[in-house]
């Protein structure tokens, strides 16, 4: 079952240390986020990840003297689609189809 708007282990980027508390960067369609190691791999919504603008996560990014657009785009091959897949190269339906036959 697909979660939506948990955070899962493939998400994760990179960690980062803020003030003695370890945070994780994560990536979905939206750009990065900042969550936590006991939001990871549950069934439950992750409130960093839809709670927070974007806007202030890249914002404390860049005070931890990080780059989030480079960050972003040395990982948006790990953002999932609408299906679960990661983006890459499009699946052709038909030849699917006859693989499975």
């Amino acid at each position: 079952m697909e979660n939506r708007y948990g955070t899962t282990s493939d998400m994760i980027v990179q960690e980062v240390e803020n003030n003695g508390i370890t945070h994780l960067i994560a990536i979905d369609s939206k750009g990065l986020y900042l969550t936590t190691q006991d939001r990871v791999d549950r069934m439950l919504a992750d409130t960093n990840r839809y709670g927070v603008p974007r806007q202030k996560v890249n914002q404390a990014l860049e005070e931890l003297g990080l780059d989030p657009f480079q960050i972003f785009n040395a990982n948006r091959h790990l953002i999932k689609t609408g299906s679960g897949q990661t983006k890459g190269k499009a699946l052709n339906p038909i030849k699917a189809s006859k693989r499975r036959a």
